[in-house]
C-alpha cells in the first residue's frame, strides 16, 4: 500500500498540544507499517522547521525514530516541504534514510501519473504579496544570512510566532471545500497538458475528494483535530481515509 498524509504540524500550539499530536501521528504510522511500501509526506510534517548546518530543532523524536525504523525496513519515506518546513538541509536524508524534495514532483507508482505538491504556492500569479513572500521564503542567499546571523534560539522563537500567526489567517471551518478551489483550478489547467491521474494536495487543511471528467484531485486533511489521508493500492485505486 502507499500512502499519503500531510500537515501533521508537529510542534504547534502548546505542550499538551503538541504531544497530543506526536502521538496521533505516531500511532498511524505504527498502524501502517505492515502493510506500507511507501509513505508520501507532502509538506508541513513540522510546524516550524529550520535547520542549520550543526544544529536542528528539538524534533519528536518518536516520529524521527519510526519514521527511520521504516526506511531500515526498506519503506520509501518520501518528504516533500511545504512552506512551514521548507528549510532543510540533509538531516532527513542521512539520518532517516527520506528522500526529500523542495519542489512539486510527478511520479509513476502502481501503473499511475500521480502530480504532488504541497500547495502553498499553486495559483498566485494574481496575488502580488504571496508571490513576494514565496521569493523571500525561498531564497538561498536570504536562507543563508539567516542561518549566519541569526541564533537558533531567536531563529525558532520567531518561527513559531511565524507559524501560528500564518495557521490563524484563515478560517478554513468557515470557508469548507471552498478553500481548495484554487488547487483545482490549478489542476485543471495542469493536466490539459500533462495528464496526471491524480493530483495530491496539502495545505489548505481541507480534506477533498474532487472528480471532474478525467481529472481526480485529492486534498488531504490536518492533523489537529480530525486527520484525513490517502491511500493507493497495488491496483492504482486511491481513497481518502480517515484516522
Amino acid at each position: 500500500m502507499y500512502y499519503f498524509v500531510s500537515d501533521v504540524h508537529l510542534g504547534c500550539g502548546d505542550e499538551a498540544t503538541s504531544r497530543q499530536v506526536e502521538a496521533r501521528f505516531t500511532a498511524w504510522l505504527d498502524t501502517i507499517a505492515s502493510d506500507a511500501e511507501a509513505v508520501f509526506i507532502i509538506g508541513d510534517l513540522f510546524d516550524f522547521w529550520f535547520e542549520y548546518k550543526r544544529v536542528i530543532p528539538k524534533a519528536p523524536v518518536r516520529v524521527l525514530g519510526r519514521l527511520a525504523a521504516l526506511t531500515d525496513r526498506g519503506v520509501r519515506v518520501v518528504f516533500l516541504t511545504g512552506n512551514h518546513d521548507m528549510w532543510v538541509r540533509d538531516f532527513f536524508e542521512k539520518e532517516c534514510g527520506m528522500e526529500v524534495y523542495t519542489s512539486p514532483q510527478t511520479i509513476l507508482l502502481a501503473g499511475k501519473r500521480l502530480f504532488l505538491a504541497h500547495g502553498d504556492n499553486m495559483k498566485i500569479d494574481n496575488q502580488p504579496l504571496l508571490r513576494l513572500m514565496n521569493a523571500v521564503f525561498r531564497s538561498k542567499l536570504l536562507k543563508s544570512l539567516f542561518s549566519a546571523l541569526v541564533h537558533p534560539d531567536c531563529a525558532l522563537r520567531f518561527g513559531q510566532w511565524w507559524s501560528g500567526k500564518s495557521r490563524k489567517s484563515h478560517d478554513v471551518e468557515e470557508l469548507g471545500e471552498h478553500i481548495t478551489e484554487p488547487l483545482i483550478a490549478y489542476a485543471r489547467e495542469y493536466r490539459a497538458a500533462e495528464q496526471p491521474d491524480y493530483f495530491i494536495f496539502g495545505h489548505m487543511h481541507q480534506p477533498r475528494d474532487f472528480s471532474e471528467g478525467n481529472l481526480r484531485v485529492l486534498c488531504l486533511g490536518e492533523w489537529g483535530h480530525d486527520p484525513v489521508y490517502a491511500v493507493m493500492d497495488r491496483e492504482g485505486r486511491i481513497a481518502l481515509k480517515k484516522f
